[in-house]
């Protein structure tokens, strides 16, 4: 499991995260159905990451 350390400085900017875990959703039409929740919690923690630094939650 990769676990981002918070480092000094100013935040990331939230859209790069959230256009990045959307990035990872394409292609699940040329995989298997089995391989789409992989994706999916993947995309999940990058969205729950990039959402929660809005609000530096």
């Amino acid at each position: 499991m990769n676990v981002d350390v918070p480092l000094p400085g100013p935040p990331v900017d939230p859209v790069v995260g959230i256009d990045s875990a959307l990035a990872g959703l394409e292609g699940l039409e040329h995989l298997e159905i089995v391989d789409h929740v992989a994706r999916f919690d993947i995309a999940h923690t990058a969205l729950t990451a990039a959402l929660s630094s809005i609000d530096k939650v």
